[in-house]
Formats: C-alpha cells, structure tokens, sequence
C-alpha cells in the first residue's frame, strides 16, 4: 500500500476558513445505503485481509449470509496472508495484491467493496472504489484525517455512488436501550452527557503490540477506538458536535518502563513481564502474521514498552455540541477492569449507564440502568448482552445491512456523514492536544456545500 502523504494537511486546515458559516444545525445525519437487489446476490470484495476483516467481515458474512452475498474477490499486501485468508474463509475466489486494486474490480465487477485496511488507507481505498463504480462498506474510523474525510464527502457526492461506515456499537442490546430510554424523554432536555472508558489490561495492551500505536498509520486511539463512542453520543443526542478541547499523554505504555525488547516472541524479560503474550499459541494470529511476516516486516507482538509508540494511552476530552449539549469523555487503556460509565444529565433528572465487560467481581448482570428523577424516584433494571460478536451486535448490523426488507426504525445505519463527523471529533482532539487549543470543526473541515 502507498504511504500515506496527507499528514501535512491538518495543519494547513487549523486556519479559519471564510467559508464555515453555515450552519452546523442543518448539517443532517442521516445515513446511506448498500443499493441490495433482492434478486441477485450483492457481489464483494474484501480489502485487507487481516483478522478484523477474515473473520468478522470474511468467514462469519459468507457463511451466515451466503443466501444473499458472493465474495469474488480478495485484496492486500501480503500474499500470504492473502493465500491465508482465502483458506480460513473457505472460498476459491481470486486474490490480488493491493498494487492490482483497480485491476481486481474491472475484472470481478464488485457491487460493494469491503475495507479493512489499516486505519490511514481507508480513504485511498474509498475514493479508489466510488470512481470505479462501486459502493463502499468502510471500517471505523472512515478517515485519519481532516483533508481525508473532505475527500470522501466530495468524490460521494461526485460518483452518485454511497458510503456505509461499520459503527457495530449501535447495534446490540445495551446501546439500543440506551437510545430508547432517551427516546422516552423522562429525563427532560439533556443538557450534559459523560461517557468513560475503561480498556483493562489485556484488551488496551494490545494496541500497543499492533499497527495502533503509530499516531500515522490509527490517528491514535481517538480516531481508532474512541469513533465508536463518539459515533454512538452523536447518535444518542442526535446532534453535531462543533467545538472540541482536549489533553493527552503516553503515562503507561512505550517509553514507561525500565525493560523492552523487540517483540514478545524473543524477548528476555518474559518471567516478570506482565503483559508478555505467546502468541504462538493463537493459531490465527500466527497464520495471519508470524507466519506471513517476511512477506512485508510486519510484528503483530511487538513490544508494549517500545520507544517509538507515539500514540496516547491517557485521554480527556470535551466536546460542545450545536444544541448546546456538553460532553465529557475519557479513555483510560490500562485499568485493572474493562467497562464504560456513561450518564445524561437532564433538566428533569440523570440516567446512569454502568456496563462491565470484565471485572475482578462477579457479576449476574452486564449493564445497570439507573434513571433518577428530580425530586423523584429512583428506576433501577439490568441489560445483558445478546449471544454473538460485540455483544450480538455485529450480526444485527449484518442484518440490516444484508438481509432485504429489514427495517431500521431507531436509524442505526451510518453512511458517510455519520463517519466524518465521529471522525472529525478525534481528528480535532488531537489537533487541540497538539496545539494545546481549542478546535472549532469548522476550522478543518470546508463543510461549504458538502452536506447539501
């Protein structure tokens, strides 16, 4: 894949444009579609055979789904690990190098490409896509940049053709309650939201072992993980965000320890070492990458302590939005459980949202709702996730998007729009880390005439 050359761009964009008056109010969020023709399988093709995209949009989509979907073609840098993927997803179809992209489709003639390259490249495989005819289905985040997320919006409205941005974390039974409780509006107008991550020990470790930790290729974890949850507030509070502040730091990981060594495989500190991983005894991981390593250098187990992680692992953001909501979010990746603390203050009372996904404590519940009324009573219920990836919510996403007739009544589907804006908010919080400012996204993003 070619190196990614807009890096530049976000400073350029930090000047105040002339032409960011129009309003952030009108800007709509709403989605757009994979055009499916009930009649003929929707024909697609993969990019980025890794094991976000083997697995999740690869093996489980063309078993699960086969009725209504046919993989014609498979795409990446690494021809072993092309040759991998095709196995694992139990497919003959043909493979291509990414140097062969345009080839690929003018030959298997795709109706929709698939994306699951590394974080930087999406927009290149994006743009590539719509101008050959072809929708898009995008992993999150949609865009690394501000110029990228321009881009897209312009070269959509140019092609006709549509963008879909895979926010998973929409669907499943605890966010949708969450969406249908503010629904009810018993809490009155939301004036502030809060929303906390907690990534424990194992899960945020493991970012920092991968391609995530280089701010170039992810945009850090704000653009990489934090777009889900950015993604989800502005799909709770159905409102655009306009102004970010924010801070930042590598307090743990990376150059935070007194021993490193190159990857866990060879490293001479595995016996006191608490984040070593072995990972030989991941059959996947080591087909995936150990196996296919010197085909272009790639380490999947490099060491969290390395000295060139440039990302952050320790994140404070505030977020105002156009209807005049204000939230505060943060995202921690070494604490000693894994879960989010979520809350929404109402001029009529809070709702508070305690999900656990792992603890040290036993739980017979995974999400507590607690809804507190002003000079009122306290409601208290429990939610579980339903079986399945994400907590069920990567095959209800599969659902809507590949099953006809399935319909979206709280508007979980999310195009472009959608993924720019969440995007845009991690972008702007690394830019107000950087600049130790406050970032207006009108100032790097030219909205004239792109949400028309």
């Amino acid at each position: 894949m070619k190196a990614n050359n807009k890096k530049s761009s976000r400073r350029e964009f930090l000047k105040t444009s002339s032409k960011a008056a129009l309003a952030f109010s009108i800007l709509p969020l709403g989605s757009s579609f994979i055009n499916f023709d009930s009649k003929n399988k929707l024909k697609l093709v993969l990019v980025g055979t890794g094991s976000r995209g083997i697995q999740t949009w690869g093996k489980t989509l063309n078993d699960s789904y086969g009725e209504y979907i046919e993989f014609v073609g498979l795409c990446d840098i690494n021809k072993k690990r092309l040759k991998f993927g095709k196995e694992y997803m139990g497919i003959d179809i043909p493979l291509y190098h990414s140097d062969d992209f345009d080839k690929m489709i003018k030959e298997t003639k795709p109706d929709t490409v698939i994306i699951t390259t590394p974080d930087s490249f999406h927009e290149e495989y994006i743009i590539r896509s719509l101008r050959l005819g072809c929708d898009v289905l995008s992993e999150k985040p949609l865009a690394t940049e501000a110029l990228q997320c321009e881009n897209i919006l312009k070269v959509e409205k140019e092609t006709g053709k549509k963008v879909n941005t895979t926010f998973n974390m929409r669907h499943g039974s605890i966010n949708t309650e969450v969406k249908k409780t503010l629904l009810k509006g018993e809490i009155g107008e939301i004036v502030s939201a809060e929303f906390h991550e907690f990534l424990d020990y194992n899960h945020g470790a493991d970012y920092f072992r991968r391609w995530h930790r280089k701010k170039d290729i992810s945009g850090t974890l704000l653009v990489h993980k934090a777009s889900h949850h950015f993604d989800q507030l502005n799909w709770w509070l159905d409102s655009v965000p306009e102004e970010v502040n924010a801070y930042g730091k590598l307090a743990y990981y990376g150059k935070n320890n007194s021993f490193r060594g190159k990857d866990c495989r060879s490293c001479q500190h595995t016996q006191v070492c608490k984040h070593y991983w072995d990972i030989n005894k991941d059959s996947i991981n080591k087909g995936l990458y150990i196996d296919c390593e010197s085909e272009d250098g790639y380490i999947r187990d490099t060491c969290v302590w390395a000295e060139d992680t440039d990302i952050y692992d320790t994140h404070e953001v505030q977020v105002k939005y156009t209807n005049g909501i204000m939230l505060n979010y943060s995202l921690h990746a070494f604490m000693p459980y894994e879960g989010q603390q979520i809350a929404f203050n109402g001029k009529k009372g809070r709702l508070d949202v305690r999900i656990y996904q792992s603890q040290p404590w036993k739980l017979d519940y995974e999400a507590e709702f607690r809804l507190t009324m002003n000079f009122g009573e306290t409601k208290i219920w429990y939610i579980n996730h339903t079986s399945g990836g994400h907590g069920g919510a990567d095959e209800e996403l599969k659902d809507l998007l590949f099953i006809p007739g399935k319909i979206d009544p709280l508007g979980k589907k999310a195009g472009s729009k959608a993924g720019v804006l969440s995007s845009l908010i991690g972008i702007a919080a690394r830019e107000s880390i950087e600049s130790g400012k406050r970032i207006k996204l009108n100032q790097i993003i030219d909205f004239d005439d792109l949400w028309k």
